[in-house]
């Protein structure tokens, strides 16, 4: 039985809320380097050991290297079957604020700050205390764990004039507002009705890309890697 991979990755507290409630099972990210100019992705790969010519069904060499008008390339976060790690903003007691991390107890009780949950693991957690970045949580301490499903390649704003019913950007995360006669609306961050709430969830995805990654990111519409996934217990 082949060993399962697992990796860390990063979200942010709307995406773990968004994760937890069962609202996200895909993310992307951009594919980095991007192909240079002139060269097409034609499908994508979906084993991160070794490299596969894009477009074909035989393996390539190992050496990523480019071949004319076809990419090589490596999925950093995996293949289906694999698993990723969720790291969040975190903190544990206040007591131990001076401790790094890496020298925390595992029995320490954990703060999550996406939704304010605890895990006491046996003792009463006094304080919350400072908080500290996703990228330093260690692997006992995260509380999410994801399988990968599936692995594309695509661009990221391909899913443009895509109905509300078809949109691919609502597996994101995306907030489906109900607005009453059947209507809805949508918004990355907002579950509730008002002002700011978008007719189409391309437009939200928009929102929540840029909030991420800047205007500049989603101007250029670059190629990224598409995972699903699906929660598993840890």
């Amino acid at each position: 039985m082949p060993e399962i991979k697992e990796r860390p990755i990063l979200f942010s507290a709307p995406m773990v809320r968004a994760i937890l409630e069962g609202r996200k099972t895909v993310t992307r990210r951009e594919v980095k380097p991007q192909p240079p100019e002139g060269h097409k992705w034609r499908g994508w790969v979906v084993d991160s050991t070794c490299s596969r010519e894009i477009g074909t069904a035989s393996w390539g060499d190992g050496t990523g290297a480019l071949q004319r008008n076809s990419v090589y390339a490596r999925c950093p976060y995996g293949k289906p079957g694999d698993r990723l790690w969720v790291r969040e903003t975190w903190s544990a007691d206040a007591q131990v604020d001076s401790i790094a991390p890496r020298d925390l107890s595992q029995g320490e009780p954990i703060h999550y700050a996406a939704d304010g949950a605890a895990r006491q693991t046996g003792c009463a957690m006094i304080k919350p205390g400072k908080g500290r970045p996703s990228i330093h949580m260690p692997r006992w301490v995260s509380r999410i764990l994801l399988e990968i499903t599936a692995v594309r390649v695509e661009r990221l704003q391909d899913g443009e004039g895509e109905t509300a019913f078809e949109s691919r950007y609502i597996a994101e995360g995306i907030n489906r507002i109900h607005q009453g006669d059947g209507d809805y609306a949508f918004h990355p961050f907002k579950s509730e009705p008002g002002p700011g709430n978008w007719t189409d969830p391309f437009d939200a995805w928009r929102e929540l890309w840029v909030g991420i990654n800047g205007a500049e990111s989603w101007n250029s519409d670059p190629w990224v890697w598409v995972v699903e996934f699906k929660r598993v217990t840890p």
